[in-house]
C-alpha cells in the first residue's frame, strides 16, 4: 500500500499538535514557572542548609542539581494529557487516522520544551552558584540536554497509565521514579567526573543510548497506555 500521499498530512498533524500544546502552555504561564521556581528553590536551599564551604558545595552539586531537575520535571508530568482528557480532546486524538505514537511524540516534545529546556538554560547559573568548575558546567548542560528528554519520554508512559485517575500523583511517582534512576546515576557521575578532569564519553554514550531507546519505545508504550486508560 502506498503511504507516501499521507506523509505530508502526518507531518502537518504533528506540527499542528506541537504548536497547539505550546500555545496552550504559554497561555498558562504558571505551569511553566512552577517547575522552574521549584528547581531554583531546591538548589539554592542546599547552601543555606549545609553552609557555603566551596569544596562541600562542589562535591554535592551534581547530585543536588540533577535530583532537583528530576523532581521539577515530574511536577509538570500530570498535565501532559490531563487537560486533553478532561475536555475530550484526547479522545479525538485517539480517533485520528494518524499513528498515535507520532502524535504522542509531538506532545512529549512540547512538554520537554516547556519543562526541560528552561532547566537546561538555567543550569549554568546554578552550577556557578554551587561552585562547579567550567568543565563540570559543560558536562551538566550536556547531561541535561541528553537526560531531560528521557525523563519526559519515560514520564509520558506513567502519565498515560494514570490519566484516568483523579489522584494518580503518588502512583505516577511510583511508576516513573525507578525508571529515572539510571539517568540520575550516569548524569550525576558525568558531572562529578568532569570536575576532576576525567573524560565523560562513557556516561554521555550511555545517556545517548537511553535517549535513543526511549525515543524508539516510549511513544509506542504511551500510545498503548492511552488506549487502555481511555477505553
Amino acid at each position: 500500500m502506498n503511504v507516501t500521499p499521507n506523509e505530508p498530512e502526518l507531518g502537518r498533524a504533528f506540527l499542528t499538535l506541537l504548536r497547539r500544546d505550546l500555545l496552550l502552555a504559554f497561555r498558562r504561564p504558571a505551569e511553566i514557572a512552577n517547575p522552574l521556581l521549584f528547581f531554583i528553590i531546591v538548589v539554592t536551599l542546599f547552601p543555606l542548609g549545609i553552609g557555603p564551604e566551596p569544596n562541600t558545595l562542589q562535591t554535592i552539586a551534581p547530585g543536588v542539581i540533577w535530583v532537583a531537575a528530576l523532581l521539577a520535571s515530574m511536577l509538570s508530568l500530570d498535565g501532559m494529557f490531563r487537560t486533553d482528557f478532561d475536555d475530550g480532546a484526547l479522545e479525538q486524538i485517539l480517533l485520528s487516522p494518524h499513528p498515535l505514537s507520532v502524535l504522542v511524540l509531538a506532545k512529549v516534545i512540547a512538554h520537554w520544551m516547556v519543562s526541560g529546556l528552561p532547566l537546561i538554560l538555567l543550569s549554568p547559573l546554578l552550577g556557578m552558584f554551587m561552585n562547579l568548575t567550567s568543565q563540570s558546567i559543560v558536562a551538566l548542560v550536556l547531561t541535561l540536554l541528553l537526560g531531560t528528554p528521557v525523563l519526559s519520554l519515560i514520564g509520558s508512559i506513567g502519565t498515560a497509565l494514570t490519566v484516568g485517575l483523579r489522584k494518580g500523583g503518588v502512583l505516577l511517582s511510583l511508576l516513573v521514579l525507578p525508571l529515572y534512576i539510571p539517568v540520575l546515576i550516569f548524569a550525576a557521575s558525568a558531572v562529578e567526573v568532569a570536575g576532576v578532569g576525567f573524560p565523560i564519553a562513557a556516561q554521555l554514550s550511555f545517556l545517548g543510548a537511553l535517549l535513543a531507546l526511549a525515543l524508539t519505545l516510549a511513544p509506542l508504550a504511551t500510545a498503548a497506555s492511552l488506549r487502555i486508560s481511555v477505553s
